[in-house]
């Protein structure tokens, strides 16, 4: 069955769709609290996670004892840009924002995991070797073909630095040439890095960013994206894609990278 199809099968079921409006709400959940809010038995919310978890929409990550429940919204994102995007975005995007705003205040979801902690879970799947993942992240010449289309610079080495560098277009909004600093606090080519993570743009604190890169038989890797954002709400909201004007986030970037790497073409190319 195809990645549309299986998200499409899930969000086809209005629990389902209820379980990941919950989840947005507040992230990071588990069966116990997902179930209370549920008129369902604990079996019955359980097969529905296992649904939303093989449509790659839930991530389920282990905190200590207990197994917390993230959603993933990057197969939307795919679905937007295959079925919206290319069609008809503007128009159903102005019907979208005013259905919005006509039903709902405008405010701020933040992602919470408890004990203060803020955190944002992403999942992709890509035809590609871990390798070409790695180097599409981590590789200025690769980093300028997708996303936010600016390249980045890497010394992989614990306490190395990282600069995310402004593109052209940045530039020509007042951008800075380094938008984004940080240091490599692991590096395990081409599997697993991990990073800080600070906007310069935005007065808050770094933030703790984790690559991890798997791959399987079939040639199919699996791109977890985890992002820490703790005490720094506006870098939460603007890598969610929740600022209006400052792109799609991880989705659309993980997105992009996705289309780059099996099709030879970026989304916004």
């Amino acid at each position: 069955m195809k990645d549309d199809d299986l998200a499409f099968r899930a969000l086809a079921d209005p629990t389902r769709r209820f379980l990941l409006d919950l989840l947005f709400a507040r992230d990071g959940r588990t069966l116990g609290e997902l179930e209370s809010e549920v008129e369902m038995t604990r079996f019955g919310v359980a097969k529905h996670l296992r649904v939303l978890e093989e449509a790659g929409l839930v991530v389920a990550r282990r905190s200590g004892r207990e197994k917390l429940h993230f959603l993933n919204p990057v197969p939307i994102r795919l679905i937007h840009d295959r079925w919206i995007g290319k069609y008809t975005e503007r128009p159903a995007a102005a019907l979208a924002d005013l259905k919005r705003e006509l039903e709902t205040d405008m405010t701020t979801t933040e992602t919470s995991t408890g004990a203060g902690r803020t955190v944002h879970v992403y999942r992709v799947y890509i035809k590609a070797t871990p390798q070409s993942i790695w180097d599409a992240i981590t590789k200025p010449e690769w980093a300028v073909k997708y996303g936010y289309q600016a390249p980045v610079e890497y010394d992989l080495r614990p306490g190395g630095a990282f600069r995310g560098l402004a593109s052209d277009a940045m530039k020509e909004h007042g951008a800075a040439d380094v938008v984004i600093d940080g240091e490599v606090i692991e590096a395990d080519p081409p599997r697993r890095l991990v990073q800080t993570w600070r906007a310069l743009f935005l007065d808050e604190p770094a933030t703790r960013l984790t690559y991890e890169i798997e791959d399987d038989e079939q040639g199919i890797s699996r791109l977890t994206v985890t992002h820490d954002v703790t005490g720094a709400p506006q870098t939460a909201a603007q890598t969610n894609g929740e600022l209006p004007g400052a792109g799609g986030g991880w989705s659309q970037t993980l997105s992009d990278l996705k289309t780059l790497l099996e099709t030879g073409e970026a989304l916004y190319a």
